[in-house]
Protein backbone atom coordinates (compact mmCIF):
# COMPACT_ATOMS: atom_id res chain seq x y z
CA UNK A 1 0.00 0.00 0.00
CA UNK A 2 1.49 3.59 -1.14
CA UNK A 3 2.00 6.23 1.07
CA UNK A 4 -1.15 8.14 -1.08
CA UNK A 5 -3.44 4.86 0.03
CA UNK A 6 -2.16 5.00 3.48
CA UNK A 7 -3.60 9.06 3.55
CA UNK A 8 -6.34 8.43 2.08
CA UNK A 9 -7.45 5.86 4.33
CA UNK A 10 -7.01 7.88 7.05
CA UNK A 11 -9.02 10.19 6.15
CA UNK A 12 -12.10 7.61 5.45
CA UNK A 13 -11.89 5.98 8.56
CA UNK A 14 -12.50 9.88 10.03
CA UNK A 15 -15.37 10.35 8.39
CA UNK A 16 -17.01 6.84 8.58
CA UNK A 17 -15.37 4.72 10.97
CA UNK A 18 -16.36 0.84 11.02
CA UNK A 19 -15.00 -2.04 13.10
CA UNK A 20 -14.14 -4.16 10.03
CA UNK A 21 -12.60 -1.06 7.88
CA UNK A 22 -8.95 -1.67 9.29
CA UNK A 23 -8.79 -4.91 7.12
CA UNK A 24 -10.10 -3.48 4.13
CA UNK A 25 -7.92 -1.18 1.65
CA UNK A 26 -9.19 2.48 0.54
CA UNK A 27 -10.56 1.46 -3.02
CA UNK A 28 -12.27 -1.74 -1.58
CA UNK A 29 -13.62 0.46 1.11
CA UNK A 30 -14.63 3.64 -1.04
CA UNK A 31 -16.35 1.36 -3.59
CA UNK A 32 -18.42 -0.41 -0.29
CA UNK A 33 -19.55 2.87 1.06
CA UNK A 34 -20.47 4.18 -2.22
CA UNK A 35 -22.89 1.52 -2.76
CA UNK A 36 -24.73 1.89 0.63
CA UNK A 37 -25.16 5.41 -0.57
CA UNK A 38 -27.10 4.50 -3.57
CA UNK A 39 -29.17 2.03 -2.05
CA UNK A 40 -30.33 4.41 0.60
CA UNK A 41 -30.76 7.11 -1.74
CA UNK A 42 -33.15 4.47 -3.64
CA UNK A 43 -34.81 2.91 -0.36
CA UNK A 44 -36.15 6.97 0.03
CA UNK A 45 -37.35 7.52 -3.18
CA UNK A 46 -39.45 4.18 -3.13
CA UNK A 47 -40.82 4.96 0.25
CA UNK A 48 -42.12 8.44 -0.56
CA UNK A 49 -43.49 7.09 -3.74
CA UNK A 50 -45.43 4.76 -2.05
CA UNK A 51 -46.73 7.40 0.46
CA UNK A 52 -48.00 9.30 -2.62
CA UNK A 53 -50.21 6.38 -4.47
CA UNK A 54 -53.86 6.04 -3.12
CA UNK A 55 -54.82 3.23 -0.83
CA UNK A 56 -55.29 -0.19 -3.13
CA UNK A 57 -59.21 -0.42 -3.30
CA UNK A 58 -61.35 -3.87 -4.64
CA UNK A 59 -60.73 -5.42 -7.71
CA UNK A 60 -63.23 -4.94 -10.67
CA UNK A 61 -64.67 -8.38 -11.41
CA UNK A 62 -65.29 -9.32 -15.10
CA UNK A 63 -68.69 -10.09 -16.33
CA UNK A 64 -70.17 -13.02 -15.64
CA UNK A 65 -71.64 -14.10 -19.31
CA UNK A 66 -75.07 -16.46 -19.19
CA UNK A 67 -74.75 -17.58 -22.61
CA UNK A 68 -71.20 -19.67 -23.78
CA UNK A 69 -70.60 -20.00 -27.61
CA UNK A 70 -69.34 -23.67 -28.60
CA UNK A 71 -69.66 -26.24 -32.18
CA UNK A 72 -71.50 -29.44 -31.86
CA UNK A 73 -68.48 -32.38 -31.76
CA UNK A 74 -69.06 -35.77 -34.14
CA UNK A 75 -67.17 -38.44 -34.94
CA UNK A 76 -68.06 -40.15 -38.28
CA UNK A 77 -66.08 -43.88 -39.53
CA UNK A 78 -64.54 -44.32 -42.57
CA UNK A 79 -65.05 -47.86 -42.53
CA UNK A 80 -63.22 -49.84 -45.67
CA UNK A 81 -62.43 -52.50 -47.42
CA UNK A 82 -58.94 -52.57 -48.86
CA UNK A 83 -58.62 -54.43 -52.53
CA UNK A 84 -58.40 -58.31 -52.48
CA UNK A 85 -56.79 -58.36 -55.96
CA UNK A 86 -54.09 -56.68 -58.10
CA UNK A 87 -55.69 -53.76 -60.58
CA UNK A 88 -56.38 -54.93 -64.24
CA UNK A 89 -53.57 -54.17 -66.52
CA UNK A 90 -53.55 -51.60 -69.19
CA UNK A 91 -53.38 -52.40 -72.83
CA UNK A 92 -49.86 -50.71 -72.72
CA UNK A 93 -48.74 -52.61 -69.94
CA UNK A 94 -50.61 -56.03 -71.52
CA UNK A 95 -48.76 -55.57 -74.37
CA UNK A 96 -44.83 -54.56 -72.81
CA UNK A 97 -45.10 -57.79 -70.56
CA UNK A 98 -46.05 -59.88 -73.47
CA UNK A 99 -43.40 -58.75 -75.65
CA UNK A 100 -40.86 -59.07 -72.39
CA UNK A 101 -41.89 -62.79 -72.70
CA UNK A 102 -41.54 -63.50 -75.83
CA UNK A 103 -38.04 -61.62 -76.06
CA UNK A 104 -37.16 -63.72 -73.57
CA UNK A 105 -37.50 -66.66 -75.71
CA UNK A 106 -35.51 -65.42 -77.66
CA UNK A 107 -32.24 -64.79 -75.40
CA UNK A 108 -32.86 -67.80 -73.86
CA UNK A 109 -31.14 -71.19 -75.27
CA UNK A 110 -33.14 -73.79 -76.99
CA UNK A 111 -35.46 -75.98 -75.02
CA UNK A 112 -33.21 -79.76 -74.94
CA UNK A 113 -35.84 -81.66 -75.42
CA UNK A 114 -34.85 -84.84 -74.59
CA UNK A 115 -33.46 -84.37 -71.48
CA UNK A 116 -37.15 -83.67 -70.14
CA UNK A 117 -39.16 -86.51 -72.17
CA UNK A 118 -37.35 -89.79 -73.16
CA UNK A 119 -37.67 -90.65 -76.66
CA UNK A 120 -40.73 -92.19 -78.29
CA UNK A 121 -42.32 -91.96 -75.04
CA UNK A 122 -46.25 -90.29 -74.70
CA UNK A 123 -44.99 -87.30 -73.38
CA UNK A 124 -42.14 -86.74 -75.96
CA UNK A 125 -44.87 -87.58 -78.40
CA UNK A 126 -47.36 -85.16 -76.78
CA UNK A 127 -44.31 -82.29 -76.86
CA UNK A 128 -43.85 -83.09 -80.78
CA UNK A 129 -47.30 -82.33 -81.48
CA UNK A 130 -47.37 -78.85 -79.11
CA UNK A 131 -44.53 -77.82 -80.81
CA UNK A 132 -45.89 -78.07 -83.99
CA UNK A 133 -48.85 -76.15 -82.91
CA UNK A 134 -47.10 -73.32 -81.22
CA UNK A 135 -43.57 -73.31 -82.72
CA UNK A 136 -42.16 -72.60 -78.96
CA UNK A 137 -41.66 -74.19 -75.71
CA UNK A 138 -43.69 -71.03 -73.86
CA UNK A 139 -47.27 -71.88 -73.49
CA UNK A 140 -48.76 -68.56 -73.50
CA UNK A 141 -47.33 -65.81 -75.74
CA UNK A 142 -49.48 -67.51 -78.98
CA UNK A 143 -48.25 -69.23 -82.26
CA UNK A 144 -44.60 -67.84 -82.09
CA UNK A 145 -41.21 -69.51 -83.71
CA UNK A 146 -37.85 -67.57 -81.47
CA UNK A 147 -35.22 -69.19 -84.38
CA UNK A 148 -37.13 -68.79 -87.49
CA UNK A 149 -36.76 -66.29 -90.20
CA UNK A 150 -39.58 -64.23 -88.39
CA UNK A 151 -38.21 -64.35 -84.67
CA UNK A 152 -37.64 -60.56 -85.01
CA UNK A 153 -41.30 -60.33 -85.12
CA UNK A 154 -41.99 -59.91 -81.58
CA UNK A 155 -43.92 -57.68 -81.11
CA UNK A 156 -47.70 -57.68 -80.21
CA UNK A 157 -49.84 -56.73 -83.95
CA UNK A 158 -52.76 -54.05 -83.46
CA UNK A 159 -55.84 -56.21 -83.05
CA UNK A 160 -53.92 -59.46 -81.65
CA UNK A 161 -55.41 -60.80 -78.30
CA UNK A 162 -52.59 -62.99 -77.76
CA UNK A 163 -51.77 -60.27 -74.60
CA UNK A 164 -54.77 -60.40 -73.11
CA UNK A 165 -55.13 -62.61 -69.69
CA UNK A 166 -58.23 -64.93 -70.42
CA UNK A 167 -56.30 -65.81 -73.96
CA UNK A 168 -53.53 -66.54 -71.52
CA UNK A 169 -55.20 -68.51 -69.60
CA UNK A 170 -56.99 -70.35 -72.08
CA UNK A 171 -53.73 -71.59 -73.20
CA UNK A 172 -52.15 -72.15 -70.20
CA UNK A 173 -54.99 -74.63 -69.38
CA UNK A 174 -55.05 -76.11 -72.85
CA UNK A 175 -51.96 -77.65 -72.45
CA UNK A 176 -52.23 -78.81 -69.12
CA UNK A 177 -55.31 -80.63 -69.96
CA UNK A 178 -53.52 -82.19 -72.97
CA UNK A 179 -55.19 -85.09 -75.13
CA UNK A 180 -57.15 -84.19 -78.79
CA UNK A 181 -53.92 -83.17 -79.52
CA UNK A 182 -52.93 -84.05 -83.57
CA UNK A 183 -50.21 -83.26 -85.72
CA UNK A 184 -48.36 -84.64 -88.63
CA UNK A 185 -44.80 -85.15 -86.35
CA UNK A 186 -41.64 -83.60 -88.09
CA UNK A 187 -41.90 -80.12 -89.13
CA UNK A 188 -40.28 -78.84 -86.00
CA UNK A 189 -38.39 -80.05 -82.92
CA UNK A 190 -38.86 -76.71 -80.76
CA UNK A 191 -34.67 -75.77 -81.88
CA UNK A 192 -35.77 -74.27 -84.97
CA UNK A 193 -34.11 -77.56 -86.76
CA UNK A 194 -36.41 -80.52 -89.05
CA UNK A 195 -37.12 -83.37 -87.13
CA UNK A 196 -37.00 -86.37 -89.04
CA UNK A 197 -37.46 -88.73 -86.40
CA UNK A 198 -40.81 -90.39 -86.88
CA UNK A 199 -41.16 -89.90 -90.70
CA UNK A 200 -42.67 -86.82 -92.02
CA UNK A 201 -46.82 -88.02 -92.72
CA UNK A 202 -46.51 -89.43 -89.01
CA UNK A 203 -49.57 -88.32 -86.93
CA UNK A 204 -49.55 -88.16 -83.33
CA UNK A 205 -52.97 -88.59 -81.71
CA UNK A 206 -53.12 -88.34 -78.16
CA UNK A 207 -56.36 -88.81 -75.71
CA UNK A 208 -55.22 -88.25 -72.55
CA UNK A 209 -57.20 -84.95 -71.35
CA UNK A 210 -57.31 -84.30 -68.07
CA UNK A 211 -59.51 -82.25 -65.74
CA UNK A 212 -58.00 -79.03 -64.45
CA UNK A 213 -58.91 -77.16 -61.81
CA UNK A 214 -60.02 -73.32 -63.23
CA UNK A 215 -58.72 -70.23 -61.75
CA UNK A 216 -61.81 -68.12 -60.34
CA UNK A 217 -63.14 -65.08 -62.23
CA UNK A 218 -62.23 -61.70 -61.37
CA UNK A 219 -65.97 -61.07 -61.94
CA UNK A 220 -67.99 -61.73 -58.98
CA UNK A 221 -71.49 -63.07 -59.07
CA UNK A 222 -71.94 -59.49 -57.12
CA UNK A 223 -70.61 -57.90 -59.86
CA UNK A 224 -72.95 -59.70 -62.04
CA UNK A 225 -76.54 -58.51 -59.74
CA UNK A 226 -75.16 -55.28 -58.79
CA UNK A 227 -75.35 -56.26 -55.10
CA UNK A 228 -74.09 -53.00 -53.18
CA UNK A 229 -74.41 -54.30 -49.96
CA UNK A 230 -71.88 -57.65 -50.48
CA UNK A 231 -68.35 -57.90 -49.90
CA UNK A 232 -67.45 -59.79 -52.46
CA UNK A 233 -67.96 -57.26 -55.40
CA UNK A 234 -65.40 -54.80 -57.11
CA UNK A 235 -62.41 -57.20 -55.66
CA UNK A 236 -59.67 -54.89 -57.32
CA UNK A 237 -60.84 -51.71 -55.96
CA UNK A 238 -61.41 -50.18 -52.06
CA UNK A 239 -65.04 -50.03 -51.35
CA UNK A 240 -66.22 -47.83 -48.11
CA UNK A 241 -69.50 -48.31 -45.56
CA UNK A 242 -72.38 -46.12 -46.13
CA UNK A 243 -75.43 -45.63 -44.40
CA UNK A 244 -78.51 -43.79 -45.01
CA UNK A 245 -79.68 -41.66 -41.99
CA UNK A 246 -82.92 -40.03 -40.90
CA UNK A 247 -83.33 -37.50 -43.61
CA UNK A 248 -82.66 -39.57 -46.23
CA UNK A 249 -79.08 -38.72 -47.43
CA UNK A 250 -76.20 -41.10 -47.63
CA UNK A 251 -73.04 -40.67 -45.32
CA UNK A 252 -70.19 -42.30 -43.34
CA UNK A 253 -71.31 -43.54 -39.98
CA UNK A 254 -71.46 -40.48 -37.47
CA UNK A 255 -72.36 -39.82 -33.78
CA UNK A 256 -71.50 -36.70 -31.54
CA UNK A 257 -69.21 -37.25 -28.44
CA UNK A 258 -70.43 -37.92 -25.35
CA UNK A 259 -68.40 -35.97 -22.19
CA UNK A 260 -64.69 -36.92 -21.83
CA UNK A 261 -64.66 -39.71 -24.53
CA UNK A 262 -61.55 -39.52 -27.20
CA UNK A 263 -62.15 -39.46 -30.82
CA UNK A 264 -60.92 -42.94 -30.73
CA UNK A 265 -63.60 -44.25 -28.75
CA UNK A 266 -66.39 -42.67 -30.05
CA UNK A 267 -65.36 -44.17 -33.93
CA UNK A 268 -65.44 -47.54 -32.16
CA UNK A 269 -68.68 -47.11 -30.51
CA UNK A 270 -70.36 -45.61 -32.93
CA UNK A 271 -69.86 -48.57 -35.20
CA UNK A 272 -71.18 -50.83 -32.79
CA UNK A 273 -74.08 -48.62 -32.88
CA UNK A 274 -74.45 -48.44 -36.30
CA UNK A 275 -73.57 -51.45 -37.70
CA UNK A 276 -73.90 -53.90 -34.84
CA UNK A 277 -71.30 -56.32 -33.42
CA UNK A 278 -70.86 -58.63 -36.18
CA UNK A 279 -68.53 -56.85 -37.63
CA UNK A 280 -64.94 -57.19 -36.92
CA UNK A 281 -63.15 -53.85 -37.27
CA UNK A 282 -60.17 -51.69 -36.86
CA UNK A 283 -59.94 -48.16 -36.29
CA UNK A 284 -56.82 -46.73 -37.82
CA UNK A 285 -54.81 -44.58 -34.86
CA UNK A 286 -56.05 -41.75 -32.48
CA UNK A 287 -55.63 -39.06 -34.99
CA UNK A 288 -58.10 -38.20 -37.52
CA UNK A 289 -57.67 -38.17 -41.29
CA UNK A 290 -59.64 -34.97 -42.04
CA UNK A 291 -62.44 -32.83 -40.72
CA UNK A 292 -65.88 -30.42 -42.09
CA UNK A 293 -66.82 -27.73 -40.26
CA UNK A 294 -70.08 -26.27 -40.61
CA UNK A 295 -71.71 -22.65 -39.77
CA UNK A 296 -75.19 -22.39 -38.63
CA UNK A 297 -77.24 -19.33 -40.69
CA UNK A 298 -78.28 -18.35 -36.86
CA UNK A 299 -77.26 -19.82 -33.64
CA UNK A 300 -79.28 -22.52 -31.77
CA UNK A 301 -79.48 -22.11 -27.96
CA UNK A 302 -79.74 -25.24 -25.71
CA UNK A 303 -80.08 -25.73 -22.09
CA UNK A 304 -78.06 -28.24 -20.32
CA UNK A 305 -79.04 -27.86 -16.63
CA UNK A 306 -78.23 -24.51 -15.11
CA UNK A 307 -75.97 -23.29 -18.41
CA UNK A 308 -77.28 -22.19 -21.67
CA UNK A 309 -75.05 -22.80 -24.67
CA UNK A 310 -75.08 -21.06 -28.08
CA UNK A 311 -74.11 -23.59 -30.84
CA UNK A 312 -72.90 -21.82 -33.33
CA UNK A 313 -72.07 -24.97 -35.80
CA UNK A 314 -70.91 -28.85 -35.91
CA UNK A 315 -67.76 -29.90 -36.47
CA UNK A 316 -67.32 -33.71 -37.69
CA UNK A 317 -63.79 -35.49 -37.50
CA UNK A 318 -63.65 -38.51 -39.65
CA UNK A 319 -61.86 -41.33 -38.15
CA UNK A 320 -59.98 -44.10 -40.54
CA UNK A 321 -61.33 -47.95 -40.08
CA UNK A 322 -60.62 -51.71 -41.73
CA UNK A 323 -63.10 -54.33 -41.33
CA UNK A 324 -61.48 -57.31 -41.32
CA UNK A 325 -64.66 -59.96 -41.41
CA UNK A 326 -68.81 -60.16 -40.63
CA UNK A 327 -71.09 -57.69 -42.43
CA UNK A 328 -73.50 -54.76 -41.55
CA UNK A 329 -76.78 -55.31 -39.31
CA UNK A 330 -79.08 -52.67 -39.33
CA UNK A 331 -81.20 -54.69 -36.84
CA UNK A 332 -80.48 -53.17 -33.87
CA UNK A 333 -79.10 -50.13 -34.87
CA UNK A 334 -79.28 -46.91 -32.75
CA UNK A 335 -78.57 -43.95 -34.37
CA UNK A 336 -82.11 -44.35 -37.25
CA UNK A 337 -80.48 -45.77 -39.71
CA UNK A 338 -82.40 -47.34 -42.38
CA UNK A 339 -79.76 -48.93 -45.21
CA UNK A 340 -76.21 -49.53 -45.90
CA UNK A 341 -73.93 -50.02 -49.15
CA UNK A 342 -70.44 -51.27 -50.05
CA UNK A 343 -69.76 -48.18 -52.50
CA UNK A 344 -66.41 -47.27 -54.50
CA UNK A 345 -65.42 -43.76 -54.40
CA UNK A 346 -66.77 -42.82 -57.90
CA UNK A 347 -70.41 -44.42 -57.00
CA UNK A 348 -69.94 -42.11 -53.69
CA UNK A 349 -69.95 -38.96 -55.68
CA UNK A 350 -73.43 -40.08 -57.01
CA UNK A 351 -74.62 -40.87 -54.07
CA UNK A 352 -74.08 -37.80 -51.13
CA UNK A 353 -74.41 -34.53 -51.40
CA UNK A 354 -72.22 -32.31 -53.57
CA UNK A 355 -71.37 -29.99 -50.25
CA UNK A 356 -70.25 -33.92 -48.32
CA UNK A 357 -68.59 -34.50 -51.46
CA UNK A 358 -66.07 -31.62 -51.50
CA UNK A 359 -65.33 -32.64 -47.71
CA UNK A 360 -64.42 -36.53 -48.11
CA UNK A 361 -63.07 -36.71 -51.31
CA UNK A 362 -59.44 -36.06 -50.42
CA UNK A 363 -59.82 -38.74 -47.71
CA UNK A 364 -60.91 -41.76 -50.07
CA UNK A 365 -59.09 -43.88 -52.18
CA UNK A 366 -59.45 -45.19 -55.67
CA UNK A 367 -57.77 -47.99 -55.09
CA UNK A 368 -55.93 -49.09 -51.98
Amino acid sequence: MSRGHVRARQALLQINPTPFDRNICSNCLFRIQRSIRHASSATATSSKATADLPPPGPKPKAPISSLSSTYAISASVILSRPPLLTRDLTPFEKAYYFYQRRLNERLALPFTRYFYYPKDTPEDLEWKAKIKERLTPARDIGRYSAYGKEGWNDELLVGGRESEPEVQVEALIQDAMGGNTGGKVGATDGEGTPDGEGGEGDVVVLDRKKEVERPLSRVTEADRTGNQKSLDRMLARTLYLLFRGTEGKWMFPTSTLVPKESLHTAAERTLVQAGGINMNTWVVGNVPIGHQSITYKSPVEMEFGNRKIEQLGAKTFFMKARIMAGQANLTENKLGLSDFRWLAKDEIRTEVQPQYWGAVKNMLVDRG
